[in-house]
C-alpha cells in the first residue's frame, strides 16, 4: 500500500493567505507521515524571495517524509522560477521509490509560463516525460500544476494546459496510473481511460470556490484500488472516489488502440529504413 499527501495552492503571501491553515495541513501531514508528499504548485502568490523563504521554512517541517513539488503560474510570476530554482531546487523530477515491495516511479513537470495563468507541458518535455516512464514500474505517478481536464464548479474553463489533449494520450500510452495537479483550487478525481486524475484544493488560502473550504487530500494505493479521500485542515474528511486499480502497461513501440497514427509518432519508436521516411507496421 502506498500513502500519498497531496497539497496545493499555498498561496504564501497573497490577501486570502492564512499561516495558520499552512501549519495546520503541514503538522496533520507529519503526524500521517505519508510515504509520498506531493506539492502541486502555486506556493507562493507573486514569486517573490520573501515567500519563497516562508515556504522553504515551512516544507522543511516535512523533513524526513519524500517530497515532491513542481512549480504553478503564481510561482513563475515576477521571475520567481528562479527564486524556485535557488531555494527548492530543480522545477522538474523524477523520482524512483520502493514503497511497501512495489517500484513507483514519480514524474513531475512544470506547466508554468512566467506571467501567464495559462499553462503548457510542452512537445520538448514529451520524449523525456517517455524515457522517464520507461523503466519497470508498478506504480507511475504524473504531477504538474495546470489541470488536463476541465474543472466542475470552477466558473468559465480557460487556462488547462494547451496541449492537454497530446498530454493525457502520453500519459495513457506510458502506462500512468496517477496525474495530480491543483491550481484550480476546487478538489476532485476522475477516471480516464486508465488514468486516475486527482486535483486538490487550496490548502493554505480562502481562495475558494464551488468547494468551500481549504482542502487536500490523501491518496491511498492498494493493490485493488485507489482511494482518494478529502481532508479540510482540522476539520472534516470526505471520500472523493475510490477506483478499481488498473494495471495499464506500457506502449512498447505500439500507437494505443483508439488512438490516429498520424500526428502521434512522438508515441511509439519510429522505424527508419535507409534513406527513407517515418513507416509505422
Amino acid at each position: 500500500m502506498t500513502v500519498i499527501a497531496q497539497i496545493s495552492d499555498l498561496h504564501v503571501g497573497g490577501a486570502r493567505y492564512e499561516p495558520a491553515l499552512l501549519d495546520q495541513v503541514l503538522a496533520e501531514i507529519a503526524e500521517l507521515a505519508p510515504d509520498l508528499v506531493v506539492v502541486c504548485g502555486d506556493l507562493t502568490d507573486e514569486g517573490y524571495p520573501d515567500q519563497y523563504e516562508v515556504v522553504k521554512t515551512a516544507l522543511a517541517r516535512l523533513d524526513g517524509l519524500e517530497v515532491v513539488a513542481v512549480p504553478g503560474n503564481h510561482d513563475a510570476k515576477h521571475v520567481g522560477y528562479l527564486h524556485w530554482e535557488a531555494m527548492l531546487g530543480e522545477r522538474e523530477t523524477t523520482r524512483r521509490l520502493t514503497i511497501d515491495g512495489e517500484a513507483v516511479t514519480i514524474v513531475g513537470v512544470d506547466s508554468s509560463k512566467p506571467d501567464i495563468d495559462e499553462g503548457e507541458v510542452g512537445r520538448e518535455h514529451y520524449k523525456p516525460i517517455q524515457e522517464a516512464l520507461a523503466a519497470p514500474a508498478d506504480l507511475r505517478v504524473f504531477v504538474c500544476h495546470h489541470h488536463l481536464l476541465p474543472i466542475p464548479g470552477t466558473g468559465r474553463e480557460r487556462n488547462q494546459v494547451a496541449d492537454a489533449g497530446d498530454v493525457l494520450a502520453l500519459l495513457g500510452a506510458n502506462g500512468v496510473d496517477l496525474v495530480l495537479g491543483g491550481h484550480r483550487h476546487v478538489p476532485f478525481a476522475w477516471r480516464i481511460g486508465g488514468l486516475v486524475v486527482a486535483h486538490s484544493g487550496t490548502a493554505a488560502s480562502l481562495r475558494t470556490r464551488a468547494f468551500p473550504h481549504p482542502a487536500y487530500n490523501v491518496i491511498t494505493v492498494g493493490p485493488e484500488s485507489i482511494a482518494v479521500e478529502l481532508r479540510v485542515p482540522g476539520g472534516e474528511r470526505q471520500a472523493l472516489a475510490t477506483f478499481p486499480r488498473q494495471r495499464p502497461t506500457q506502449a512498447n513501440g505500439c500507437v494505443t488502440p483508439g488512438l490516429p497514427r498520424q500526428g502521434f509518432e512522438w508515441l511509439v519508436d519510429p522505424v527508419r529504413a535507409s534513406g527513407r521516411a517515418l513507416r509505422f507496421s
